[in-house]
């Protein structure tokens, strides 16, 4: 009976309970002794037992062996005895692996650190070199997709900045009041230091081709497409302006951005704008 209730006890999962049933039966009826320590064994190295353990495990499996050397159990006693040992040694070697694991994923932590510190190094003294510079650039190439302006001078990139778009940013510009940023080649043709952005950069918009295209849809192309900082008054958000596409069809870019800009791009630069 008390068996009966141990392996009902051990199939329900509560191993605690059948364990301590079958320490019972063993005071009881010590001629069950080996059956009833080898069923001990495997409760105690079942991967299922939230209190697993492999020592108390061997130990059952040796009494077996030592105390009733005739047993039927002997043998697949010593069958579990070397797949636990075996066991053991693996999940050694896997603590071992894991705790080196640990320490180069702690070493490639503190390299981390030291990429980033001297990352913002180099971008410390890459922004000294720029503010340095006194010879203007020859283009500038905005990349709507990337939403990335860059300053080009003899075909190498000076510096890069991230930008905000029309509200309505796929595909080039057609007509006025479209919310597009247009598409094509263009130059500065002005600037205005009074601006409602703080500072803006006149793009050559609408060229030849846009006038074109407007005039054989029956619109008008619109114009006044600017690189401009942000809005008065709102220059607080900073870079996070360009979270969102918020402009009518301009490109812009914080207001600290535009005066770098403009102290490098005279009027007549040219301006590619791609896709």
């Amino acid at each position: 009976m008390i068996l009966s209730e141990a392996n009902n006890f051990c199939t329900q999962g509560n191993y605690e309970a059948s364990l301590a049933k079958y320490a019972t039966v063993i005071e009881k009826e010590p001629e069950t002794a080996d059956r009833v320590l080898f069923e001990m064994g495997i409760i105690y190295a079942h991967p299922r037992n939230p209190r697993k353990s492999y020592q108390k495990a061997l130990e059952c499996f040796r009494k077996i062996i030592g105390d009733v050397p005739d047993s039927d159990y002997r043998r697949d006693s010593q069958m579990l005895m070397l797949q636990i040992q075996n066991v053991i040694i693996k999940d050694h070697l896997i603590a071992e692996q894991q705790a080196q694991v640990e320490t180069y994923r702690r070493k490639i932590k503190f390299r981390e650190h030291e990429i980033i510190t001297l990352q913002k190094k180099i971008e410390t003294l890459e922004q000294k070199i720029f503010e340095l510079r006194t010879e203007p650039v020859d283009k500038i190439l905005i990349e709507k997709k990337r939403r990335r302006l860059t300053l080009i001078s003899k075909g190498e990139v000076i510096k890069t900045y991230r930008i905000a778009l029309g509200g309505n940013p796929i595909g080039p510009k057609e007509r006025e009041g479209d919310n597009k940023t247009p598409e094509g080649n263009y130059t500065i043709e002005s600037r205005n230091r009074h601006s409602g952005y703080h500072l803006s950069l006149r793009i050559s918009y609408p060229n030849e081709r846009d006038k074109k295209h407007a005039k054989e849809l029956g619109v008008s192309p619109g114009g006044d497409i600017m690189i401009h900082g942000v809005k008065d008054g709102l220059s607080w958000v900073g870079e996070f302006h360009t979270e969102i596409d918020w402009t009518q069809g301009c490109i812009a870019v914080t207001n600290k951005e535009i005066e770098e800009i403009a102290r490098l791009v005279p009027d007549g630069t040219p301006v590619e704008i791609r896709p």
